[in-house]
């Protein structure tokens, strides 16, 4: 799953690049990042995309639904929304490597603290290739 979390990871790097989340409350960086627009749009796209691990996706999801809504809500079989609903909960926990939007959370981003976040997840990333 390694390969979707770095997936994730540079889909963030890229929006924090293009100044998503500038002049927004912190706390709302993962809805800028994640919820805003569509990680994946097709299904041709979204099951090449999760390929072999289509099934520890759905798992990630479940447990994350149940856990946070008390049941699923996501059709778990559409590709499409699959992956963006994981694309969702992995964006959430690439976020979470950033002390920068964790120091942050209640101020207003200005486009230092983005470059902060984005570097700290490009350090993130090079610990863990």
């Amino acid at each position: 799953m390694n390969r979707l979390i770095s997936d994730v990871r540079s889909h963030a790097l890229d929006l924090l690049g293009n100044d998503v989340g500038l002049d927004q409350e912190a706390a709302d960086l993962h809805h800028c990042l994640f919820n805003e627009s569509y990680f994946i749009i097709g299904t041709y796209q979204a099951k090449k995309w999760l390929g072999e691990y289509a099934f520890d996706a759905i798992a990630k999801i479940q447990e994350y639904e149940i856990d946070n809504f008390g049941e699923i809500f996501t059709d778990l079989g559409d590709p499409e929304k699959v992956c963006n609903m994981l694309a969702y909960i992995l964006g959430k926990e690439v976020l979470q490597d950033s002390q920068t939007l964790q120091d942050k959370f209640d101020d207003v981003l200005t486009k230092e603290d983005l470059k902060a976040i984005e570097e700290e997840l490009k350090q993130y990333s090079l610990v863990n290739a």
